[in-house]
């Protein structure tokens, strides 16, 4: 059998993302269960704001990154707490995928913030990959408090870089679950599909 291979999106922009440091750790969580693993950095992408009447070949890296997250099995998804959301980057590199990208892949998430918990962020993630027909882990992991959470780019509190290690290793667990029902959103959404 093949090994798992997770995909894990940054969907902060930011020279010394906290989010990405958390996202690798994950990986290498990952790695150490068995996984392949990739980091999707999106300032390395071209992702004009996504516009539907322009076709997903036409619109910069967009088509490289739908095929690079088609071809995991599983998907972290990573995002500092924005207003209360998640970041535009993140919403914008989804909004170019959609169904072929994510339906019956398992998805961690995990969300940063500078202050509070970032709860309504990861609220908001889960909501569109059940969208998307996506299985989200019931782990995720939050990260409040982020200036102080780090130090020299290492994790401060061991418990929650254990919880971070947890959410890699349960990606490769959960990778090939077979998720059902369908979610009562999912056909209601057109979304990016195709585009």
């Amino acid at each position: 059998m093949a090994a798992i291979h997770v995909v894990a999106i940054a969907g902060s922009l930011r020279e010394q993302s906290t989010t990405r440091i958390a996202l690798q750790r994950a990986l290498e969580a990952a790695a150490d269960a068995g996984a392949s693993t990739e980091l999707i950095d999106l300032r390395e992408y071209d992702l004009p704001i996504f516009d539907a009447d322009r076709d997903r070949e036409e619109a910069g890296d967009a088509a490289l990154l739908a095929a690079r997250v088609r071809e995991a099995d599983a998907i972290l998804l990573g995002s500092p707490m924005y207003h209360g959301s998640y970041s535009s980057p993140l919403k914008t590199a989804l909004d170019y995928c959609g169904f072929d990208e994510f339906r019956d892949k398992t998805v961690g998430l995990l969300a940063v913030s500078g202050g509070s918990f970032p709860v309504t962020a990861l609220e908001h993630m889960r909501s569109v990959c059940r969208a998307l027909n996506a299985w989200v882990l019931p782990h995720e992991a939050a990260i409040a408090n982020s200036h102080s959470a780090f130090e020299d780019g290492e994790f401060v509190d061991p418990d929650l870089e254990e919880r971070v290690a947890t959410l890699g290793r349960r990606a490769v667990q959960y990778a090939t679950i077979e998720p059902e029902p369908a979610s009562f959103e999912s056909d209601q959404n057109v979304g990016a599909e195709g585009k």
